[in-house]
Formats: C-alpha cells, sequence, structure tokens
C-alpha cells in the first residue's frame, strides 16, 4: 500500500516534454502539422467513401467510420498537448484528465474492433466468396461496427471507475504529455495491483485477441489465394490487403508493446515515443496507405476531381 497521507490532489501537471525545452518550439509546429494533415486526409477518405458509388460496398463502410475514429482518436490528445507546449506549467484538473482517459480508451479500443471487422470483411469477400453477401449484409456490418463501439465503451467505463475509486494525494506530476492509464494509476495514493490487472485484461481481450483474429483471417487469405488465384488476381488482393495489414502492423505493433505489461514502471521516455507515434503519427497515415496503395481509392479520387475540379 502507498502512502495515503497528504492533500487530495486538486490539479495533474502533465511533464510531456517540459524537459527538452529547445525541442518544444520544433515539436509544436511538427505535431500541428501532422494534425492538420491528419484531419485533412481522413476527411478526403470520408468524402470518397460517401461521394463514389463503387465505394459503397463493408470494406469502404468500415474504412470510413475507421477514418472518422481517427480524427476524433488524436483529437483527444492534439490539441490539449499543442496548449501544453506552449505553457511554462501545464496543468490539467482531474476531472479533465480523466475524461481524455475514457474518450482516448474508448476510441482506440473502437479502432482495434474496426480493423477487426475489415479483416473479417477481407477474409468473407476471398475465402467465402458465395456467402459473402450474407455474411456481410448491412445488418452484419452495423452490428460489427456496434461491436466495436461497445468494446470501446466497455473499457472506457472499466478505466473511469477504476480511476475514479482511487485516492490521489501528493504527487501530481503525469510524465507523460497525455492522461493515459498506466501514468495515471501510478500517482495513486493506494495499492493499484487490480488497477493494472485489469488493464492487462483490457489489452489482452481487446487489444491481443482482435489482433490474433486478424492473423488468423489473412492466414486463411493466403492460403487461399495461394492455392486457386491467377497472378493478376493475387496482385489485386495483394494490394488491397497490404494497405489493411499495413495500417494494423502500426496501430496494434505499438499498442502492444506500450499496453502490454503488469506494472507501470518503465522507460518513461520510451512510452512516451510510443504514444506520440500511436496517437499523433499513426493517424496520418491512414489516408496515404488507403490512397497510394489502393486502386480502388485512387480511382475514386480521380473520379471525384474530373467531376467537380477540372472540367475540359
Amino acid at each position: 500500500m502507498r502512502g495515503g497521507n497528504g492533500t487530495a490532489v486538486t490539479e495533474f501537471v502533465l511533464l510531456g516534454f517540459s524537459g527538452y525545452r529547445s525541442l518544444r518550439g520544433p515539436l509544436f509546429w511538427g505535431v500541428l502539422l501532422v494534425y492538420l494533415v491528419t484531419l485533412l486526409g481522413n476527411s478526403l477518405i470520408i468524402l470518397l467513401t460517401l461521394a463514389d458509388a463503387a465505394l459503397h460496398s463493408p470494406m469502404y463502410f468500415f474504412l470510413r467510420h475507421f477514418s472518422g475514429l481517427e480524427m476524433l482518436y488524436t483529437t483527444t490528445v492534439v490539441p490539449r498537448m499543442l496548449t501544453d507546449l506552449l505553457s511554462s506549467c501545464p496543468t490539467i484538473p482531474p476531472a479533465s484528465c480523466f475524461t481524455q482517459l475514457s474518450f482516448f480508451s474508448l476510441f482506440g479500443i473502437a479502432e482495434c474492433g474496426l480493423l477487426t471487422a475489415m479483416a473479417y470483411d477481407r477474409y468473407a469477400a476471398i475465402c467465402r466468396p458465395l456467402h459473402y453477401s450474407t455474411l456481410m449484409s448491412p445488418g452484419a456490418c452495423v452490428c460489427l461496427l456496434g461491436a466495436s463501439y461497445l468494446m470501446g465503451i466497455i473499457t472506457s467505463t472499466t478505466y473511469c471507475i477504476l480511476i475514479c475509486t482511487l485516492p490521489f494525494h501528493g504527487a501530481n506530476t503525469i510524465h507523460h504529455f497525455l492522461c493515459d492509464i498506466l501514468p495515471v494509476l501510478s500517482l495513486a495514493s493506494a495499492s493499484t495491483f487490480w488497477g493494472e490487472v485489469a488493464n492487462l485484461a483490457v489489452t489482452i481481450a481487446f487489444i491481443l485477441t482482435p489482433f490474433s483474429l486478424i492473423i488468423v483471417s489473412y492466414a486463411c487469405i493466403l492460403v487461399t489465394i495461394l492455392g486457386v488465384a491467377t497472378s493478376q488476381g493475387r496482385r489485386k488482393v495483394f494490394s488491397t490487403c497490404s494497405s489493411h495489414l499495413l495500417v494494423v502492423t502500426l496501430f496494434f505493433g505499438t499498442g502492444i508493446v506500450a499496453y502490454m505489461r503488469l506494472g507501470t514502471g518503465s522507460s518513461q521516455a520510451r512510452d512516451q515515443i510510443l504514444a506520440l507515434f500511436y496517437a499523433v503519427v499513426t493517424p496520418m497515415f491512414n489516408p496515404f496507405v488507403y490512397t497510394l496503395r489502393n486502386e480502388e481509392v485512387t480511382g475514386a479520387m480521380r473520379r471525384l476531381v474530373k467531376k467537380y475540379l477540372w472540367r475540359p
């Protein structure tokens, strides 16, 4: 048990990158640029999948919602981070901190569910083509989308209950630029064992398990296309699936490394770099991956440009 005596915390100090004063200016402009590109790129994905009839399929239904989540996910972090980079002593009230933690976990875990749904869609299209219209009916897509949000709500509610029932006295410095579960738990004045166990359980259930299902789906896809597809068909499948696999690798890889551990002790610098990558940088990659490596999306973009912007 940690000492519970002392004054109750009325605000947290988000230490973040305060120790790197010479980097705060470049970091501010770099993060701002990445954030603006993220908003613009993901908005373009949403626009394309709504405007082009060729992209009115289950895969792009999920991609549209994934792009929306990417914007919400990074928005829970970046505006506050930019403000703190301009402050000499960035502070945040506990209520605001816990709110950021709740929405950050909700949107992040919902993305895990959507990436799994997208992998299942590819599995159904390639391995079960005769049953695809049934497996991926509009109702099934809505159910998969709802399940993704439910995963996020369960995680967010679990974290909120855990944090709100812990006492915080004395120490109030969070060695991070955002209110994430492990940095906040480390400041609690009581034992955080069950909080750490719950975090590990959430990681296994909603990060590691979806990642495993995605790997199994793509293993089945690989076996199928190597067994029956022509070389031209293989290239088309690989073009479509490689975009999703790249996003999965970036998102899940950093998430598993960051959260798959029991205990709050770890390298603070490493945790911040990982968080900067999966919360700020990775959402920017999504539009580039799906536009530059996907022929259907690039084709939709050309049609949209010809229709609205270029008229000979």
